[in-house]
């Protein structure tokens, strides 16, 4: 009889204690999908492309002058006086360092550009993110992909919040494709 009483209170209280456990909502949003729908996708990669264009034509012009002033010394070098020769040679050794220097200053600009124009877009989506979380009751809203990898091995469509995040951000959501 005690064992029984003892294995009712258990089963009561294991009630209660789950009675009072809420139910977590998890949604989860492909923020890259989000991005490729909203306007400001297209302006910022047609930005990015003008500012790329830019940085190569003047990596080009630098390594044009390198090539022709390579090709001049390979043509006359022989014939050069010892310190010419040799100033020729410090003169392309510097070329090719500024090049190089060239690329890797290029490299920062382009990130500090993307960064830039990303950043506040980025911030728009996860403010959205969080105002269709709280307005639909989500406890949390995971990425479906970080840096290319599927966080999201599996998730029901009907958890799937990005078109509610870009109706809140008024973009009209337009399928991709394998959505």
């Amino acid at each position: 009889m005690r064992t029984r009483i003892l294995l009712a209170l258990f089963v009561l209280a294991a009630g209660m204690v789950q009675a009072q456990t809420p139910t977590l909502k998890v949604g989860y949003a492909d923020v890259d999908y989000i991005f490729s729908q909203m306007p400001d996708a297209k302006k910022i990669e047609t930005e990015l492309q003008s500012t790329q264009t830019q940085l190569k034509n003047q990596l080009d012009v630098k390594v044009k002058e390198f090539q022709d002033k390579l090709a001049k010394y390979q043509q006359g070098g022989a014939t050069m006086l010892e310190a010419v020769r040799a100033n020729e040679e410090r003169e392309l050794q510097q070329m090719q360092a500024n090049i190089e220097k060239l690329q890797i200053d290029s490299q920062a600009t382009y990130q500090k550009k993307s960064q830039q124009l990303m950043e506040p877009v980025y911030a728009k989506v996860g403010k959205a993110i969080e105002d269709v979380a709280k307005e639909n009751g989500f406890h949390f809203i995971l990425n479906q992909q970080v840096g290319g990898l599927d966080v999201i091995l599996y998730g029901d469509e009907k958890l799937d919040v990005s078109d509610l995040v870009l109706k809140k951000l008024g973009v009209t959501p337009v399928p991709a494709p394998g959505k």
